[in-house]
Parts: C-alpha cells; structure tokens; sequence
C-alpha cells in the first residue's frame, strides 16, 4: 500500500469528478457548435475561429486576477463554486441564440465562469498531493476531464440519432451534469488552510528567495515558449470542420469528439507520471512535437477515415502536455506565488489563442485548410526546439 502522501487523496479525486460532470455538460454542446454557428447560423470560419479566440482569451484574463486573489486571501475553493456555478447556468443559453453575437455573449460568460475557478482550482491540486507525484495528479485530473468528453458528445449523439431531438434541445439537456458539478464541488472539496500552504516545502527547482520575491526569470521564459506554441494551436473547433470537409457526417461528429476524448482520458495520468519520471521538458518536447505531426496529417487528408485515425493520434498530444505544462508550472514557483502563476500560465494561453484562431481562420479563407494546418505545425516545431533551451533551473 502507498503511503498516504503519495496517493492522490480527496481533492484531486473530487475535482476529477467534477471536471468529468463539467465536461458531459460541455461536450454535449462544444462538437456540435461549430456546425451549429456554420450551419444554422451561417458564420464564416473566421468569424467561429474570433468566437472561439475571444471565448478562451476572456478566460484568461480573468484566470490571472482569481489566482492573484486566491492568493491574497489564502483560499480557493469560494472562486471555484463561483465559477464552476455560473458556467454551468449559462452555457445551455446558447440553445436560445438567434446569432452569431449571441453566441458570443453566451461563450464569453460561460469562460468567465472557467477564468474564475480554473487558477485557484490548479493551485488547489498542486497543493493537495505530494510534489513528487503532481505530474500524476495533474494527469488524473485531465483524465478525469477527458472522461466527460467520451460521456458528453456520446450522450448529443443518442439524442439526435435516436431520440430525434433538435440541436437546441440538447443543449437545454447539458443543463443538468452542470449544476450536478457545481454541487458536487460544493460538498467534497476541501479548502487547503493557508498555514499548509505556507508551510509547504518549496521545490529544489525553486531559486533561493523565490519565497515572498517576483517570479523567477525561468518562468517568464517557459511562459515565451508557450506563448509561441499557442501562436500554432487554434480552436480545436476548425478540426471538426475539417473532419467534415473530409466526409464525416454531421451526426458522428459527436461520436468523432469522443473517440478523441477516449484517447485522451485512457493516456491523460500516464502522460502525466511519464513527466514525473523522465522530466517535464522532455515530456513536453515529445508532445508539441507530436502535434506537429499530426497537424501535418490535417493538412495531408483526403478520406473519410483520416479524420478519425487522426482525431485518435491527436488525443497523444494532449496525455504529453496538459498534466505536465501545469505540472511545470507548480514546479517553477512557491505556494504563496503559485495561484498568480497558474493565472500568468492561462493568460499567455489565452493571449495568444485570440490572435491564433482568427489566423487561422484567415489563412484557412485565403489559401485554404493546407496551409492552415502546415502553418500551426510549423510553430509548433518552434516551439518545441525553443523549449529546449529555457534554462534549466525550474525545467526538470
């Protein structure tokens, strides 16, 4: 039996939970809104990649300001009930949308809600499990996450083929595992005490008098890095257009975002661990390297079944980096700082997601969906050779 400071323990697991309830409600919308916003609504590709880019950059500016604050104040569960309350009540309004402005209305509220809670939700994980095994538990956490993914677009699927409901309908119904996320964090999670994060022993990755001083200049560097790889990686909404330029039907596009959540939830702690072992920056490397290859296959297709070995290939991508970027940054930074960190970490994201998706879009309606795709996997590959050299302090 593992000692008790090596297991993942109740917070990691509740919020795994709630990540996954969170995901059913949002997947059961997400793969069906890009055709819903092209189709129904008539949007053009730049404008879904401007709602997508916009969305997630509105996110992360709020995510900066609730880690700065869970700090300050010493707790972060009041910020993640908030936010994981208000995204659940807004995102099913976009059932009612009659435009594309509305649904951006809808979007960005609902990303406000996922600004507020995900920093201090992120500090909250890294402090509730031994350093040793976060890389783990981040993974576990996506997982978890992902494991709504595989839920949410499978249960869209049944409605539409089975129970012949409209879209619109469907996206009322999400309405339901959003407010079972919002109570389940109410009741099991956990505040961690300020005296156990202060008293926390800081990583040896952590520069002496990182403690109560700026962040270091590692992090600044890491976050330049990733701001470059996200300059490459636009809205994954554009792959399910893609997936139906390639001849995949508008009503598998649900089943196709699952088959890509399976990938993800079954490798997601894997990947995770793998960065505890050989290292966050080569785990990391691997898997932006990984993205550019697939995003090459994008470029390539030509059949039906492309679209869904790739969608398969693509989940890898995620295993090798969601756990181990957010491992990374816990690693970098002090527990006082680390909820400003994780909102630092976001906001790059998010910055660079708006300018990135309505790139993306631009290029896909200039010069097509090629060389869209080649121009994402270009700066990936970037990226990947620049991470490898941010100093070393901080990145192992």
């Amino acid at each position: 039996m593992k000692p008790p400071s090596l297991r993942l323990g109740r917070n990691v697991i509740a919020l795994g939970v709630v990540s996954f309830l969170t995901d059913v409600s949002s997947e059961m919308i997400y793969p069906l809104l890009p055709i819903f916003l092209t189709a129904t609504l008539g949007a053009s590709a730049s404008t879904l990649g401007a709602i997508e880019g916009a969305a997630e950059t509105t996110a992360s500016l709020l995510k900066l300001a609730s880690g700065w604050w869970s700090d300050r104040i010493g707790r972060r569960k009041p910020l993640v009930v908030f936010g994981y309350g208000l995204a659940s009540l807004v995102r099913p309004l976009v059932a009612a949308a009659q435009s594309a402005g509305q649904v951006l209305a809808i979007r960005l509220t609902d990303r406000v809600g996922k600004g507020i809670r995900n920093s201090p939700r992120d500090a909250l994980i890294a402090e509730s499990v031994d350093p040793s095994i976060r890389g783990r538990a981040f993974g576990f956490h996506r997982a978890a996450d992902h494991a709504g993914g595989v839920v949410g677009p499978l249960i869209a699927f049944a409605l539409l083929q089975w129970r012949a409901m409209e879209m619109r309908t469907v996206f009322w119904l999400a309405l339901i595992p959003g407010i079972l996320a919002t109570a389940t964090v109410v009741l099991f999670v956990r505040e961690t005490s300020a005296p156990r994060i202060k008293a926390e022993k800081v990583p040896v990755t952590v520069p002496l008098g990182a403690r109560n001083a700026r962040l270091p200049a590692h992090f600044w560097a890491y976050l330049g890095v990733v701001l470059v790889f996200t300059l490459g990686n636009s809205t994954d909404a554009f792959l399910l257009v893609r997936a139906k330029q390639l001849g995949v039907p508008i009503a598998f596009a649900p089943i196709l975002w699952a088959a890509l959540h399976v990938v993800k939830t079954l490798t997601s702690t894997h990947g995770g661990g793998l960065s505890d072992r050989i290292g966050r920056v080569p785990t990391l490397v691997l898997g932006w390297g990984w993205y550019a290859l697939v995003y090459v296959g994008f470029a390539l297709a030509s059949a039906q079944w492309h679209a869904w070995a790739l969608f398969a290939a693509y989940g890898l991508f995620f295993a090798l980096t969601e756990g181990t970027e957010r491992a990374l940054v816990a690693d970098f930074v002090s527990p006082e700082k680390r909820g400003t960190a994780f909102g630092w970490f976001y906001l790059t994201v998010g910055a660079g997601m708006l300018p990135a998706s309505i790139l993306f879009g631009f290029v896909w309606d200039r010069f097509g969906a090629h060389s869209a795709f080649i121009m994402g996997a270009t700066l990936a590959g970037v990226a990947a050779i620049a991470l490898t050299r941010v100093p070393k302090s901080g990145s192992e």
